[in-house]
């Protein structure tokens, strides 16, 4: 009997810290449980962690894309060289992306609300996501990107798009459709004209 108990206060402790360190646990999983809820919205907490979150994606991203081009251009993989030659350009080219969505993330960092970097930090994932995507459909390639390519597709939608960008421009929408008292011009009083006496002249007597 005592060591049923003993059994049953460890299962209860184990759950314990399981549920604490997923509370803990800012994940991809974390957000797309948030996406799932009804309630959507990010504390300031969550939104600092959505960030740093994005910047290890990227960054990882990056690795990658370095991985890639120097496999491509040391024959490591089996391409031919025209098709290495367009495989390059893409690589490249997801670099600008890369760039872009770290600088909308830095300045999202010191304003939130700010509803066009939001857009440009969407549409960088979303250009960068299409592309390993692309990247790990092909053989030579899914090796080294892995689990990576779908990861970046659940952070840009559903995660950024619901949980993020959606709810802000849905904000910004209210904001632009609440009517704003319109100050009415102060009205001027029309003091009565004034006769005044001509210097010099002379009253008439009866």
């Amino acid at each position: 009997m005592r060591y049923r108990e003993i059994y049953f206060i460890g299962i209860i402790f184990f759950f314990g810290l399981v549920s604490v360190s997923y509370a803990e646990d800012f994940s991809l999983q974390y957000f797309l449980t948030k996406v799932s809820s009804k309630k959507i919205e990010l504390s300031k907490k969550e939104i600092a962690e959505l960030f740093g979150q994005l910047e290890g994606v990227i960054q990882q991203a990056q690795k990658i894309r370095t991985k890639l081009i120097q496999a491509i251009q040391t024959g490591e993989t089996d391409v031919r060289y025209q098709e290495g030659k367009f495989w390059i350009s893409k690589l490249e080219g997801d670099k600008d992306s890369i760039d872009m969505a770290l600088q909308q993330i830095k300045l999202l960092r010191s304003k939130s609300t700010h509803l066009l970097a939001s857009i440009k930090l969407y549409k960088s994932l979303k250009d960068l996501s299409s592309n390993f995507n692309a990247y790990n459909n092909l053989a030579p390639f899914s090796a080294l990107v892995g689990d990576l390519a779908p990861e970046i597709e659940l952070w840009v939608d559903p995660v950024i798009y619901k949980l993020y960008l959606l709810p802000l421009a849905q904000a910004k929408d209210v904001e632009a459709k609440v009517p704003q008292k319109e100050k009415k011009p102060a009205s001027k009083e029309k003091k009565p004209p004034t006769t005044q006496k001509k210097s010099g002249s002379k009253e008439k007597k009866p």
